[in-house]
């Protein structure tokens, strides 16, 4: 739970200034958007965002910052950011699950391929393409709701983090199967746009 622990990218966080998590947040928003984001760089991310989280954990849990959280003008956004939390939980939930299918899928087409039957590595390679569309289909069911210039600015940056936790996610499900086209080469894959397509 202690950030100070955890990664060389997000040191040690003063309580009093949440500002810090602000900027690591804009920082990570940046290091995703490059257009040369790769998956080592989703990683990189997802271990960064853990580290947000867990500072944040550390700056809610101070008696000043509860105080304010349980007033009444305070504790409705906060129950209903707790809401949008359960929605992230359940999406993180559906990607584990969906992953676990991509990766077996992998699996078997390395397996095709091994034994050079190009009828069977064609099959595998589009039921490879539905799986990762499936994958897709959870965040259509996102809907995205920022966090105003009037919240709370912890319920604030716990929306932000939210907002950030989804792009992340949501970027990995999309680089996954381009980056294993890319791999594979052309042969199998003449048609990696298709994977982002509607099934």
């Amino acid at each position: 739970m202690a950030c100070h622990q955890r990664s060389a990218s997000l040191p040690c966080i003063p309580h009093s200034t949440e500002s810090k998590v602000e900027v690591e947040l804009q920082g990570l928003q940046t290091q995703i958007s490059s257009p040369s984001v790769t998956i080592d760089t989703m990683c990189d991310g997802l271990r960064r965002l853990g580290d947000i989280y867990n500072c944040i954990e550390e700056i809610m849990r101070l008696p000043s910052n509860q105080a304010g959280l349980s007033l009444p003008q305070n504790k409705k956004m906060v129950e209903e950011e707790l809401e949008r939390s359960l929605v992230l939980i359940d999406l993180c939930n559906s990607m584990q699950e969906n992953l676990a299918h991509l990766k077996m899928s992998t699996q078997e087409l390395q397996l095709v391929l091994k034994r050079g039957d190009d009828a069977a590595v064609q099959l595998k390679v589009e039921s490879f393409i539905r799986l990762a569309k499936q994958a897709q289909k959870p965040f259509k069911k996102i809907t995205s709701s920022k966090a105003t210039a009037e919240d709370c600015r912890l319920v604030r940056l716990l929306a932000e983090t939210r907002e950030m936790s989804v792009t992340l996610i949501e970027s990995t499900s999309l680089l996954l199967p381009k980056q294993f086209a890319a791999t594979k080469g052309s042969k199998w894959f003449p048609y990696q746009g298709s994977i982002q397509s509607s099934p």
